[in-house]
């Protein structure tokens, strides 16, 4: 079992219900998932694809899925079944170890970094991150990146509003800035 995961079952989960006056233990936040996507460029060439893939699965120790286009847009000259980027779902364990080395190695490495914005929040009490840059992530050989790709990162809670979710993310370590 992560480090991360006792955390939240020994203290977080006591800690956010005594802060949010929550009764019901059921309606404590957790976190449900965490999204990694890389989008990419329609005519990228199709070692940018595998690529990705690749770095992916060197980040997470899961196999990623190339995602593909589901409609036609004529303005980005993208027809349906083209690939379009690649995608990991974690969840359990992996979820919470993945979270553990984002926050502790690799925001850290990010050059004049003074936290993740407050602004990710959707209202929903999910939140979501972009990364310009994936070689901060010590996995990723800089050397071997042929392709400059940057990342988003969703993180779902069970929160119903924001508030839940920033407290349990803040009590998760997850460095927020101003």
């Amino acid at each position: 079992m992560p480090d991360m995961s006792k955390k939240y079952r020994d203290e977080i989960r006591p800690a956010l219900q005594a802060k949010l006056g929550i009764a019901n233990v059921m309606q404590i936040p957790k976190l449900q998932k965490i999204v990694l996507s890389v989008g990419l460029s329609s005519s990228a060439e199709r070692d940018a694809f595998t690529e990705a893939k690749k770095n992916l699965e060197a980040m997470t120790g899961q196999c990623a899925v190339i995602t593909k286009a589901k409609k036609n847009v004529s303005n980005f000259k993208l027809r349906v079944g083209q690939n379009i980027g690649a995608m990991v779902t974690l969840r359990g364990s992996r979820m919470f170890e993945f979270l553990d080395r984002f926050v502790h190695n690799a925001m850290p490495r990010v050059r004049d970094f003074r936290g993740l914005p407050n602004k990710g929040f959707d209202g929903r009490g999910n939140y979501n991150v972009g990364i310009k840059d994936i070689s901060v992530f010590t996995e990723i050989d800089q050397d071997k990146l042929k392709y400059p790709m940057g990342m988003n990162i969703t993180m779902v809670t069970s929160s119903p509003n924001d508030e839940g979710a920033r407290e349990l993310l803040k009590m998760l370590e997850v460095p927020f800035g101003e």
